[in-house]
């Protein structure tokens, strides 16, 4: 079958949007979603997760850290500027969207939150490639005076919950600059009574940029180009993974940053998962040949999004069509903050 981006569309009340974190995070909802359309949708909630693993089965999580990636400075003009950085790509460097009354030149000099200054080196694609001070790291000066940025459908400045709120408990590397959200809903007890359950935990490392929110502009989607992601497999992941396949278990990738972690470095080594560290542009549909994740966690993802398509492929088309027509009649709640999803991959 032929996609487009209409394909992929779907009506959203405005109102379904979450744009708090509920007071807990397990108090979440879960729709679990098999194979088979309207008979296959399961509502329960995400405290239910446990109950749904078996003995034996691998989730694997994605432990990056967000960052406090949005800056504010001003041109040597007196201009305000925002900044909002993409990716490290070094020590001292970093890939930014900005935004400026007018475009800043290459050898332009920024002064960041009255504190240092950077210089525009030039543009990559829609991107600026910017040099920090060299007196200090890139991340310590960013986690210093930069704001947590909120995703661009939660229309409100961050606030002192989301400083924690918008990190999954098991975050330890920085990088990413949206949260993946996933992960947003697991707690130490839940955590505690999968382990209970027997399953067993693995981690990768994918930092997310802010091109995971640049709309699809092309209706023909072979001609869309994903956004570059760093990722890491640490070999006890690959050795989880081998371990579990071993056994009969289940591979649960945890959020769709997992699942593009772990396909995308099976992709770049002929099928196989191994430990490697690298970038990854892997633009998932249906049709995509699954090498991995057996099952996923997921949130409800935007209309006419990568997301939305990946888990399209990895669930079915038209079950995942049935799935959220369900969630939007149910009152579901949808994007980062809101409620989540248990897949399973649909027969080839």
């Amino acid at each position: 079958m032929h996609f487009t981006l209409d394909d992929f569309d779907y009506p959203l009340p405005p109102d379904l949007i979450a744009q708090q974190p509920l007071a807990e995070r397990t108090a979440s909802r879960l729709l679990v979603v098999r194979d088979g359309g309207t008979t296959g949708l399961d509502d329960r909630r995400f405290t239910d997760l446990p109950q749904l693993v078996r003995t034996g089965d691998l989730l694997v999580f994605n432990d990056t850290r967000v960052l406090h990636a949005r800056l504010f400075g001003r041109k040597e003009s007196g201009g305000q500027v925002e900044v909002l950085i993409e990716r490290a790509i070094g020590p001292h460097e970093a890939l930014a969207q900005l935004r400026a009354s007018k475009p800043p030149k290459p050898g332009a000099v920024i002064r960041m939150a009255d504190a240092f200054d950077i210089t525009v080196l030039g543009r990559e694609g829609e991107f600026y490639r910017l040099a920090f001070p060299h007196d200090e790291e890139l991340i310590e000066l960013i986690e210093r005076h930069g704001k947590l940025p909120l995703p661009p459908y939660i229309q409100r400045t961050p606030g002192d919950d989301d400083e924690s709120r918008y990190q999954t408990v098991f975050a330890r590397h920085p990088g990413s600059v949206a949260a993946p959200t996933a992960g947003l809903h697991f707690d130490d007890a839940v955590l505690a009574q999968l382990q209970s359950r027997g399953a067993e935990f693995a981690y990768v490392t994918l930092h997310v940029g802010a091109g995971t929110f640049q709309p699809v502009r092309v209706a023909n989607l072979a001609a869309h180009r994903m956004h570059r992601e760093h990722y890491w497999i640490p070999p006890a992941t690959a050795d989880a993974v081998a371990a579990t396949r071993a056994r009969g278990g289940r591979v649960i990738a945890v959020g769709t940053t997992s699942l593009r972690a772990l396909e995308g470095a099976a992709q770049a080594h002929e099928g196989n998962l191994t430990a490697c560290e690298g970038e990854t542009e892997l633009f998932i549909l249906p049709g995509f040949d699954f090498k991995v994740a057996d099952c996923l966690v997921t949130n409800f993802h935007l209309p006419k999004s990568t997301l939305l398509m990946l888990v399209s492929a990895f669930a079915g088309f038209a079950t995942m069509r049935a799935a959220y027509a369900h969630a939007v009649a149910q009152r579901y709640r949808f994007f980062s903050y809101g409620d989540a999803m248990l897949l399973t991959r649909s027969a080839p």
